[in-house]
């Protein structure tokens, strides 16, 4: 019922169909409980022998009843587009704030999610509502209003006689407790398929690595594996349900058998009229009806409640990052940032940075430098408030992050990522991705300074060129080169690269750097790098060695130390 009152709850403003569409649901039942009084009323004046006397109030019944079937059809029509329309505009309500959550969790709930069950989640669960809305919240109603109308009919037509036809109720109510254990199959149903969805996502994203490596059968297999577990879970539900469904059908046919056995006996003996009797085998049809309506509707209650369910989840997961109370909105900083004694793990047990402090004043360019996993990736997460520190602080001009906004904190700040991201649109939207409406002017610009306009320019469609999903049409280098591009556009006090010559040739490499020195002295930039040539000019080079700062200093100054950083530069033979 709580599931119920939340998605009446999200569809109010759609409230006028569903006002509609109830409406209409008596206006159709009243009908479907009425036209057998008026087929009754016609046997009653064939009983009568002179059928010719009555034909103008037979033929006068039957345009009645005519019209009765026009009003009932065109209710029909009412109130099954008026429901799918409110439905169907919950569901979109619905996949937009489970997608919208979804962007508020932090990094930290990704981390165990695939996403492939999440787009399960967000498409084929959100779709089960309409089941839910359009058909089994509706067949519900009617079967309910049907039932209570036609019993009381029956029961002032022959209480007795009514009395009889109830006995297969129990037996029908035992039948549906029992075979509940419908809806926990549909609940592993929608389990397995998001499974599924998972696997083909990644497998979708990794078909390079599965050609490559000859691994067509195994992924094959795998999703075999999970394809079958889906169907076995449904086949399991459908089980059930089939009991559940010829059941029903079997002992309501134990009723019709119980009217046309006793009611001629009653007829006989004078206590009914064979109008009645005719009237009461009319009515036993809508008697049972809803109830085998009912029983049906109990399976699509089920998968529906159980996809409506998953979906709270989400909507009811609490986001560890968020703004906090009083958290302010600021305006455009200067760029100085500060970690104050940080300390931060993924896993309790196994804590990544030790009590690492340093500054950075506005426009400086500093470096972060280390073997891998020793953190400096973590200090560019925290800095973006992907995470937060488990203790010590992070300031911008002295204001902790966790006290701005997230949304005025991230305009703080441009990210070049080590995994670069690129989305299936062309060069130029996924240049002006951080900004709004930017000028192809400045678009040129920024691609002019990541030295990747040349390339653009070369191509047949220029800017308007597509790119594929992920980038799939651009080399690394490319796809590099296009990110920095779109970071140097957003013009954000604070620039993070992140590896950003990972992937591009000595030559690329070079006329990145270049790029890099004349935006230096403009914005903060923080440079974590393996190639230790592209920090060379770096105003500060911080040396991570198992989450701590082990060495801090410029190039010259910690090559002359002769620690850690000048083995890294040893190794790289790098002067």
């Amino acid at each position: 019922m709580k599931l119920i009152l939340r998605l009446f709850a999200l569809a109010r403003p759609w409230a006028i169909y569903m006002i509609f569409a109830i409406l209409t649901l008596f206006i159709i039942s009243g009908i479907n409980l009425y036209t057998p009084y008026v087929t009754k009323s016609i046997i009653s004046f064939m009983e009568g022998g002179d059928i010719g006397s009555h034909m103008t109030a037979i033929i006068q019944l039957a345009m009645f009843l005519l019209a009765l079937f026009a009003v009932r059809a065109v209710a029909q029509f009412i109130n099954n587009y008026f429901a799918h329309v409110a439905s169907w505009r919950l569901v979109n309500r619905i996949r937009c704030m489970v997608y919208d959550h979804l962007q508020e969790l932090s990094m930290r709930y990704y981390h165990d999610k695939q996403t492939g069950q999440l787009m399960s989640r967000v498409v084929n669960d959100a779709a089960t509502v309409e089941n839910l809305m359009a058909h089994a919240l509706p067949d519900t109603m009617t079967s309910i209003i049907t039932l209570v109308g036609v019993l009381i009919i029956l029961l002032t037509i022959d209480p007795l006689l009514a009395g009889f036809i109830c006995i297969p109720i129990p037996f029908i109510a035992v039948m549906s407790v029992v075979l509940r254990r419908i809806r926990r199959y549909f609940q592993q149903g929608q389990i397995k398929i998001a499974e599924l969805n998972a696997l083909l996502q990644d497998n979708f994203s990794g078909m390079k690595e599965i050609q490559v490596f000859n691994r067509q059968s195994y992924e094959l297999g795998r999703v075999g594996k999970k394809s079958k577990a889906h169907v076995d879970t449904q086949i399991r539900a459908l089980f059930f349900s089939g009991i559940l469904n010829p059941g029903v059908a079997f002992i309501t046919s134990i009723g019709t058998i119980i009217v046309l056995t006793v009611g001629p006996h009653f007829a006989a003996i004078g206590t009914i009229d064979i109008a009645d009797v005719v009237a009461f085998l009319l009515y036993l049809n809508l008697f049972y009806t809803p109830i085998s309506t009912l029983t049906r509707t109990v399976e699509d209650m089920q998968q529906a409640f159980a996809g409506t369910e998953r979906m709270f989840e989400i909507l009811d997961t609490e986001p560890d990052i968020c703004d906090v109370p009083g958290a302010c909105g600021v305006s455009r900083l200067s760029g100085q940032l500060t970690f104050d004694d940080v300390c931060f793990s993924y896993d309790p047990n196994q804590p990544i940075l030790h009590n690492i402090s340093f500054d950075v004043r506005p426009g400086e360019m500093i470096a972060l430098v280390g073997p891998t996993g020793v953190g400096k990736t973590t200090i560019a997460g925290l800095v973006a408030r992907f995470y937060d520190p488990d203790s010590g602080r992070i300031t911008m001009e002295g204001i902790d992050t966790r006290a701005m906004t997230l949304v005025s904190l991230r305009e703080q700040l441009s990210i070049v990522l080590q995994d670069i991201f690129l989305f299936n649109g062309t060069i130029e939207e996924n240049i002006a991705y951080g900004c709004d409406n930017p000028t192809p002017e400045a678009i040129r610009a920024a691609a002019h300074v990541a030295c990747i306009d040349r390339f653009i320019e070369s191509l047949p469609d220029g800017y308007n060129t597509f790119i594929g999903e992920r980038g799939v049409k651009l080399s690394g280098g490319q796809k590099q080169r296009l990110s920095i591009a779109r970071a140097i556009l957003r013009d954000s006090p604070i620039l993070i690269l992140d590896e950003a010559t990972s992937s591009v040739d000595t030559e690329t490499e070079r006329e990145i750097q270049e790029a890099i020195n004349r935006i230096a002295g403009t914005r903060t930039l923080i440079v974590i790098a393996h190639r230790l040539s592209t920090i060379k000019r770096a105003d500060k080079i911080l040396v991570l060695h198992d989450g701590y700062v082990a060495e801090t200093g410029t190039h010259e100054e910690l090559l002359a130390k002769g620690g850690v950083y000048a083995e890294l530069c040893s190794v790289q033979n790098l002067g």
